[in-house]
């Protein structure tokens, strides 16, 4: 066992904390409304008898999605942080599962296409985390769009890999309970864009929104689960060149070098 099995349990941790942090900030900072909130109105007039705490007259502007809780300062700043820090350790995450399955002897289509879509989800969350949605309306929901989709189609492509690499009971049990993650993200991820369609329905999206995001999240820390095998050597064989990958043995900690590993062993998935 290394401490990259921490990583992935890190990333999850450090990002529900930190956007539920934000949530809370933007609630007390009255730039959005509380997520049991369902009301809302044409217009607001300041209530000078209000004195801080959460609004309690809301406008479909003050709708509590996680882009529109870290719009304005203070909340921004540690929004940009998140996004950032959670990017690099994302792609650092897809980097290091490409090369442990390479180092298993799984070099395959979908194992290459997984990394690109999680460098992608990435990218997308630097650009959401960047440019705010009431300063870079179109930039941010380029970037939102990006890191949505494709978050959804590296979580379907991980499923895949687990479930063909799986050989204990365990195994199987890890990759039922991804496959359940990813069923929640893909329903969750339809009715966010069905929800945005109807100006009476808004709520229902960012609801949907936090859920999406929070089980990408839980899905990501279950990566720790096969981390324990990871270590330096797993980050070489990706950034490898194909002609000399490093083979590992499932379950092994050992790594070797070699031109050309045992045709037999090699799956196509």
């Amino acid at each position: 066992m290394t401490a990259w099995i921490l990583l992935p349990v890190s990333l999850s941790a450090f990002s529900i904390t930190g956007i539920w942090t934000v949530y809370a900030m933007a609630v007390m900072n009255r730039h959005v409304c509380p997520v049991e909130n369902w009301s809302y109105n044409e217009s607001c007039s300041p209530d000078p008898t209000e004195q801080g705490g959460p609004k309690t007259c809301c406008t479909l502007d003050d709708v509590p999605l996680i882009s529109k809780s870290g719009t304005y300062p203070p909340e921004s700043c540690l929004f940009s942080l998140i996004g950032n820090v959670g990017a690099f350790m994302v792609a650092l995450i897809c980097l290091l599962r490409y090369g442990q399955l390479l180092e298993q002897n799984r070099h395959s289509w979908i194992n290459t296409t997984a990394l690109i879509t999680g460098c992608t989800n990435a990218a997308g969350l630097v650009v959401v985390g960047n440019f705010q949605v009431d300063h870079a309306k179109s930039l941010h929901y380029i970037g939102a769009g990006v890191a949505l989709l494709a978050g959804l189609l590296f979580v379907c492509l991980q499923c895949v890999l687990f479930y063909h690499g799986a050989t204990t009971t365990l195994d199987l049990a890890m990759a039922h309970l991804r496959s359940v993650l990813a069923v929640i993200a893909f329903i969750t991820l339809v009715l966010i864009f069905f929800f945005h369609e109807s100006s009476q329905l808004q709520h229902g999206a960012a609801l949907c929104e936090w859920v999406f995001v929070l089980d990408i999240l839980i899905f990501y820390g279950t990566f720790s689960y096969e981390f324990g095998t990871v270590s330096s050597g797993t980050l070489v064989a990706a950034l490898q060149p194909t002609p000399g990958r490093a083979c590992k043995s499932s379950g092994s900690s050992s790594t070797s070098t070699h031109l050309n590993c045992a045709p037999e062993s090699i799956a196509m998935i």
